[in-house]
């Protein structure tokens, strides 16, 4: 089995919003300014948009730029819990790699 190419790319995110997610706020924009420092857990879709690779002679990173192609914020206590907890799960197993807390692949 071969060993993954690891590129040390930047990702940018693309500012422009679609029509979509965009909606999907619309419920939560009034709250979401009364609140200034809130926060609102939400299941995001990311989508590739734009690869930059410099040439040889620049010294530059390469770079993709992603946009949210959709989201959908946790209407209630229940549902934000329940997303809190899946993105505790996936921090464990994005970090767990080579400790004795390590996920299982299967």
């Amino acid at each position: 089995m071969s060993t993954p190419i690891r590129i040390d790319a930047t990702v940018k995110f693309d500012p422009k919003v679609l029509a979509d997610p965009a909606e999907s706020l619309e419920p939560f924009a009034s709250e979401m300014f009364k609140q200034r420092r809130g926060r609102w857990m939400a299941i995001v879709e990311l989508a590739h948009v734009e690869r930059t690779e410099p040439g040889p002679e620049e010294d530059k990173d390469p770079t993709v730029k992603i946009r949210v192609t959709q989201i959908e914020v946790a209407a209630d206590a229940v549902t934000d819990e329940r997303l809190r907890q899946m993105l505790r799960d996936l921090y464990g197993r994005r970090t767990s790699d080579g400790t004795l807390d390590e996920f299982d692949a299967a």
